[in-house]
């Protein structure tokens, strides 16, 4: 147990793990006084809230401790970390503070990423502070270990924080850096996700999310929650993982395609899902995961399947602009570890043309670029076998759909297009893929009641920030990835 003025005889390890004793300013927090044993009544402040303003203010913040740095024996600097934002406190022994410098010491033995609690008076630097987000220090008065880090990080964070840029120029001095590899990073993801950049990327992911749901909504589409076990494969292919539900086979769902019809069918108009997607592709790249999150919709069509192409246009637009507009501090906080240009936003249409790789993608997004000035477009009318047996052929051409993609930076993002819609049809598409039509009875008899025209897309979220953000790998935006050689953590 510590206090003000420990014994003379008390050993360094006794300050490094001393509860607090009553009255004390100091010292491990009791795990008792963390099991919601009462309400205090105290105000914590958000540390991206302190500014000038606060000045002379006392407050009572808690974050991570990102550096722990001693001068000497009177005087200590903790930085506090919050989410996106980070805070100087100084720790400076003397009679008028009520530091003592036991405390500082205290203050010195916390182990970097320990929760802290730490109570002091706002106060002006001198000078501009260039470590840190806020632009005030906290004259600390009492400070709170709240749970202890383990001494040896598994990963630094300001390693993996690091630009290649400062690689580089590290490299050019002479000076070695340890390099974060994605592996590590991935192994210790919860440490990972603590980076500026990280923190900066799932708030983009959040907002993204957030804006398909508002615009839609918006435009009169209502938000379903479909099945996840369903009997048979929901997009054809072999990428379907197979389980046992009680006593039957069943997969886990592809996308809530045949759902989203079904609702179509119901006479919901348009819906649309953001729900986990699962594909048992066995593709180590770069922009292929086995879960993702899908972003889906599906709406009634009056006259053509353009009728989706436009509100797929207003809508990334709007998340565009939406990202520019209001998120420029997460931006500029991804773009400082992964420079990145600015997306050019307009859209435009190519003719026909087969199936694209992804070095085709690539070469296609750089011409269009060229030529039209834009990374954002949509390329329509694929061939009809490459595309999902629900496809509608096209009126006067059965070889050709009445399907689109839509491409960032010159890569996929979106599929889509009008459906079949006739139950004759749809069985013989299903038949021909190799579908047994048992499993997907239903789905097709919801077509004999009346069932209107219709269409509708899906994207990716983890891969439409990926683009967005200029990354160059789908895992930096996937918050656990799950790909054919991870299931941890």
């Amino acid at each position: 147990m510590s206090s003000e003025h420990p014994p003379a005889s008390a050993s360094t390890d006794e300050l490094e793990h001393s509860q607090v004793e009553e009255g004390s300013n100091y010292g491990d927090l009791p795990f008792e006084e963390l099991q919601s044993k009462a309400i205090s009544g105290r105000s914590w402040t958000d540390i991206g809230d302190l500014d000038e303003a606060a000045a002379g203010r006392s407050v009572l913040i808690r974050g991570f401790a990102q550096v722990v740095r001693n001068v000497g024996k009177k005087m200590t600097f903790v930085v506090l970390r919050d989410c996106m934002s980070n805070v100087q406190c100084v720790l400076n022994a003397s009679a008028d503070t009520g530091v003592s410098t036991q405390m500082v010491r205290f203050a010195a033995s916390i182990s970097k990423e320990s929760v802290v609690d730490i109570e002091g008076v706002v106060s002006l630097p001198r000078k501009p502070l260039k470590a840190t987000t806020q632009q005030v220090e906290i004259q600390v008065r009492k400070v709170y270990c709240i749970s202890r880090a383990i001494p040896t990080l598994p990963i630094n964070l300001e390693d993996a924080a690091r630009s290649e840029a400062e690689f580089e120029k590290a490299e050019q001095s002479g000076e070695k850096l340890a390099r974060v590899l994605q592996d590590t990073r991935l192994n210790y993801r919860v440490l990972d996700l603590r980076t500026p950049a990280n923190q900066a990327t799932f708030r983009i992911e959040s907002h993204v999310g957030g804006i398909f749901r508002d615009y839609l909504r918006s435009k009169n589409f209502i938000e379903i929650y479909s099945p996840k076990f369903i009997s048979g494969s929901s997009e054809g292919g072999a990428d379907v993982f197979e389980l046992q539900y009680n006593g039957k086979t069943a997969c886990l769902a592809q996308s809530p395609q045949l759902h989203k019809q079904m609702s179509i069918c119901a006479g919901f108009g348009r819906v649309f899902e953001v729900g986990p997607i699962f594909r048992a592709e066995n593709s180590n790249t770069h922009r292929h995961l086995c879960q993702f999150a899908g972003l889906d919709a599906e709406m009634e069509i009056k006259e053509h399947y353009f009728e989706v192409c436009d509100i797929i246009d207003d809508l990334f637009v709007a998340v565009f602009n939406y990202l520019n507009e209001n998120c420029k501090m997460e931006l500029e906080t991804i773009n400082k570890q992964y420079p990145f240009e600015p997306l050019k936003e307009a859209g435009t249409e190519i003719e026909p043309m087969g199936d694209l790789n992804t070095e085709a993608e690539k070469k296609l997004g750089r011409l269009v670029k060229e030529k039209y000035g834009t990374e954002f477009f949509i390329l329509h009318r694929y061939p009809l076998a490459i595309r999902p047996f629900y496809t509608m052929p096209c009126y006067d051409d059965p070889a050709y759909s009445n399907s689109f993609d839509v491409f960032i930076r010159g890569e996929e993002i979106i599929s889509g297009g009008q459906r079949i819609h006739k139950p004759d049809l749809l069985s013989k598409r299903a038949e021909e893929r190799g579908i047994d039509l048992s499993t997907i009875k239903s789905y097709i008899d919801s077509f004999r009641y009346g069932a209107p025209p219709h269409g509708g897309f899906g994207a990716g979220l983890e891969r439409v920030v990926m683009l967005f953000c200029g990354l160059d790998n789908i895992r930096k935006t996937s918050l656990f990835p799950r790909d054919p050689h991870r299931l941890e953590p």
